[in-house]
Formats: C-alpha cells, structure tokens, sequence
C-alpha cells in the first residue's frame, strides 16, 4: 500500500497517533528508569567515598598524619583489587604516599569538594574515570579519596544500548501491529463502500456481510441491513404504486383518447365541436406524455433497471442518435455536429441511455431557437465518459432554476443509475450539458 493513501486512513492515522503515544510512554519510562539507576549508583559511589572518609578521619584523629601516612602506605596496592584511589600531598601538593603519583593535573584543590578526572592506569592505554573527594586537613595537608567508576558508567552504556534496542524493537511491533489492524479495518471499510455503492447502483437485494465476531462493524452492518431492508420494501411499494397508477391512467385516458378521434371523424360534428375538441386532444396528448415521462423517472430512480443491464457500447449509440436526430434540426435551421473519439462501453440499459441522448438533444432542440449549432460530443479517459449536447442559442437566463423541466429531470435520474452525474455549463453563448459516467464494469 502507498504510504500516502495508507496515512489517509483514518484507522491508520489513529493507529499512528496510539502507536506514538504508547512509544512516548515507553521512552519516558525508559528514560525514568535509566536516571534512577544512575542516581542509584551515584549515591553509591558516593557514600563509599564517605564512609571511606569517616574512617580515615578517625585513624588521623587518633595519630595525626603519621597515622594517616601509614595507613593509605598499607592500601597503596588497593587500585587493582578495589579500584580505590587514595592520595595524601603537602600543603604544596606534593604527594606523600597513595596510589597516585601526582596530584590530578585539572582538579582545583576545594576543601570538601567533589571532583571528577581521568587517571592511567599502570600497563593500560585507556584511562579510567575518577570520581573523589577532597578535604584540607588542619596541617594544610590535602587528603583525596576516590573511586574508579569505570564499571559504572560501561553498565549505564549497557542500559542505555539495552534500552535503545528495546525502544527500537517495540516501536517495530506497534508498527507492524498498526498496520495489520489498519489494513483490517480498511479492507472491512472497502467491503462496505464497495457493497453499498453496489447496492445504490444496482440491486437493492444484496446486504453487507456480518461476520459473527459482534464488533462495531457487525453492529454497523446490521443496522445497514436494517435500513436497506426497509428501503427495499418502499422501493417495491413504489414500483406497485406507479404501476397501479400507470395501469389506472393509461386505460381512461386511452378511451378518452379513442372517443374524441372518433368524434372528430363524424361528418356530423359541427365545426365549432371540431375547435375544441382538436385542441383538447392535443392537451391529451401532453398528459400522456408527462405520465410516461413520470413513470420513466420513477423506474430510473427505482434503482432496478441495471440489476440485468448490459455492455453498451455508447459510442456507437451516439452516432444512431446523431443521424436519427439530424433531419429534424435540419427542419429548425440548426446543424447537428457530432464529435466522437474512441470506444466507450457502459454497463446499462441500452434503451435508458438511449433516452437519455434523445431527452438531451430535443432539449437543444426545443431552446436553441436563436443559435445555429448543435454539437453531440462524446469524449473519454482511462476512467470516465463525457457526453455533451451544447448550443450556441441563449443559454439559460437569469432567475431559471437549473436543471428545471421533467426532461432533465428524466436525464439525471438515467445518469444516476449508471453511476453518473450531470452538470449544466455556459457555452458562452449557449448551453452546454455534460453527463459524465464511470467506466465501471461488473466482474
């Protein structure tokens, strides 16, 4: 998966900002536990040093520096074993006896002080780290006693290293972790697009799927089913409904229809019942043809016509369309050019989309009075078809409601069932209507 598109997820955004938080945590626990064992060893070192001290200071109260010079002279050997560093100077700092043989070249003699410095050991290249303390005795002599931390400070480097490592493999685990658990939720987020779009386009039958497990998502997909059952259920009551109403209607109207034909046929009807009845037939006849522009609406919007549809190569339609339509635009002074390039098949019905073009062009027929110029284009990509009438007649005028009229009506329920959309531009003059579908084919 791209990185990008990944990070565009909103389980992987929160999985990154769970996976984050818990690494912080980590390293601040990390991090908590390393001070407290470097200030555990710390205040080891240190109070060596001072009982070190106090008992040095006891064996000087007793015999005064002779005292103290023949004690450190007894653990001058005691660096190897203990890593005990002893040094006792004049008060020129001079060394007397100790396992030091000067006074450390970047300690600043301070009475009771604490100083850190680096000394060489004997038949070694490295020099160790030295942690002291200092205090002027009441001669003026000066008295050093420290420490070798070497140990200390190679098991903090352990620690440290330790836990780098451990951040390091704990952080590889929260991300592989996130992913999983994203690319789950995301391809259980793409079921549900992909089976809901399925379900708006073609069959309000299908369901989204429930796998048992009583997560979030299967409580989602039940209440989805919930609702598409109900859907399912109005969608066929109002395909009953329009077809009792078409079958209600159709049948009077017809009969009107037949009689007043056959009124006007009779030699005995005066001329005066011929004037009205001439143009009530002709009102009947807009009736008829709003009622079966109505049930086409309802049937494109009942989503059931391209449950069985089929490939439609539109190119092709378009080019029937074309030379089915030029003559009457001829008859209007209009010219019909036609603007195909390439191939472009859709899944749908064939005669849906055919009225669709018909609706599109005796719409330009109809309001292009004025222009002199119908173009049909269709225009494709990789992954979507443009299908466009435009004219160079007036155009929409201000204050008309876009889209108005039970023909457009008619074309967007048509380009919504086959997973497009329309859209009304100026053609600077003129207008222009686009209908633009996916290439999407059925597996």
């Amino acid at each position: 998966m791209n990185p990008r598109s990944w990070l565009r997820s909103y389980a992987a955004r929160l999985t990154l900002t769970y996976s984050v938080v818990v690494l912080l945590l980590v390293v601040a626990l990390q991090g908590t536990v390393w001070l407290l064992t470097r200030n555990a060893l710390e205040n080891e070192v240190r109070r060596v040093m001072t009982t070190e001290l106090d008992k040095l200071a006891q064996d000087y109260a007793r015999g005064g520096v002779g005292s103290l010079y023949a004690v450190l002279r007894s653990r001058s050997d005691s660096w190897g074993r203990t890593g005990a560093v002893y040094l006792l100077t004049d008060p020129a700092l001079l060394p007397m006896v100790g396992n030091l043989s000067a006074w450390p070249r970047d300690v600043e003699p301070v009475h009771d002080s604490e100083v850190r410095f680096r000394i060489a050991a004997a038949g070694e290249m490295t020099t160790h780290p030295v942690r002291a303390h200092v205090v002027q005795l009441s001669g003026g002599h000066w008295l050093l006693v420290g420490t070798d931390t070497s140990e200390m400070e190679r098991a903090l480097r352990r620690f440290g290293w330790a836990s780098m490592w451990g951040v390091i493999a704990i952080t590889g685990l929260i991300v592989l972790l996130g992913r999983l658990f994203a690319a789950q939720t995301t391809r259980r987020v793409r079921e549900f697009s992909a089976t809901c779009d399925a379900i708006v386009h073609s069959d309000l039958s299908r369901r989204l799927e429930i796998t048992g497990k009583g997560d979030e998502f299967d409580q989602l997909a039940r209440t989805v089913n919930d609702m598409l059952a109900r859907l399912e259920q109005q969608a066929v009551l109002l395909r009953t409904t329009y077809g009792s109403i078409a079958h209600d209607l159709r049948t009077p109207l017809y009969r009107l229809r037949v009689r007043m034909e056959e009124a006007l046929r009779k030699a005995s009807l005066p001329s005066e019942g011929q004037e009205i009845v001439q143009p009530a037939l002709q009102e009947l006849d807009r009736v008829q043809r709003t009622l079966a522009t109505l049930l086409e609406i309802a049937r494109a919007e009942s989503g059931s016509p391209v449950a069985d549809g089929e490939r439609v190569d539109l190119a092709q339609l378009v080019r029937e369309m074309h030379e089915l339509y030029q003559p009457a635009m001829q008859e209007q002074g209009l010219e019909l050019v036609l603007s195909c390039e390439g191939q472009a098949t859709l899944f749908g019905k064939r005669q849906l989309l055919a009225q669709l073009i018909a609706n599109l062009l005796e719409n330009a027929l109809k309001h292009a009075h004025g222009g002199t110029r119908v173009e049909l284009s269709l225009h494709g990509d990789a992954r979507t078809v443009t299908l466009a009438v435009s004219d160079n007649g007036p155009g929409m005028q201000p204050g008309t409601p876009s889209g108005s009229g039970l023909g457009l009506n008619l074309v967007k329920a048509i380009a919504r069932l086959h997973r497009g959309e329309i859209a009304l531009r100026d053609n600077a003059p003129g207008l222009r209507v686009e209908c633009r579908f996916e290439k999407t084919l059925p597996a």
